[in-house]
């Protein structure tokens, strides 16, 4: 798979395909919206979700840690998908096979775990904003430019929509810039997509199965 370069806030970043951002100055990687312990959720729920689905989420994201020197894994947002249940100690045990790394999670709205189950896999969680060098980290995009910084963000799950001859379409999750903020592609299965709308002079990077591709309606 062939990572993109792009320079957002006067830095060097990586577009990876399985949708992380890595920071090779600070040899960081950033995701978004992961929602482990979806499928299980789901199966709770009696709605037939495979039991290798959560596997292959852990799979992907060992795949990702793997691509680059990273040194610090940070999560925006939504990184487990509902309460307690046996993926997070999964999870866990993920975890302690890159104990050289220091995982970090900003909190989202599905973060609801109690405190002492973030404590107990080592995985430490920020209230708000983090910030990062040039960059404001947070689960929702903001509103407008803050002075903290640039904002990077998840929530959305922004996916981009290619029409092809025929009326053709394909929608595909993607990377989105603005003048101020970028907002990364949910990580994790079963997250669906929502449309960006982009305005002049914003970037939109597609994800597809091997490759970053820039993608521009202007």
């Amino acid at each position: 798979m062939t990572p993109l370069e792009a320079e957002v806030a006067g830095e060097q970043l990586w577009l990876h395909p399985l949708k992380g951002l890595f920071w090779p100055r600070e040899n960081t990687l950033m995701l978004a919206d992961l929602h482990l312990g979806k499928a299980a959720h789901f199966r709770k729920e009696g709605i037939a979700v495979p039991r290798q689905a959560e596997q292959q989420n852990l799979h992907r994201l060992g795949q990702l840690v793997a691509s680059f020197k990273v040194e610090r894994v940070l999560f925006l947002g939504d990184l487990f998908h509902s309460r307690y249940n046996a993926s997070w100690e999964s999870f866990g045990h993920w975890m302690q096979e890159f104990s050289h790394i220091d995982f970090e999670l900003v909190i989202g709205n599905h973060d609801i775990l109690a405190p002492v189950d973030y404590q107990r896999v080592g995985l430490k969680i920020h209230q708000g904003g983090l910030v990062c060098g040039p960059f404001l980290l947070t689960h929702e995009p903001l509103e407008k430019p803050h002075q903290k910084g640039f904002n990077l963000a998840g929530h959305w799950h922004p996916g981009a929509r290619l029409r092809g001859r025929g009326r053709q379409h394909l929608s595909l999750p993607c990377f989105y810039f603005n003048r101020f903020q970028g907002v990364l592609p949910a990580f994790g299965a079963f997250t669906g997509k929502m449309a960006v709308k982009p305005e002049r002079g914003d970037r939109i990077f597609v994800v597809t199965d091997q490759e970053i591709m820039p993608f521009s309606r202007n």
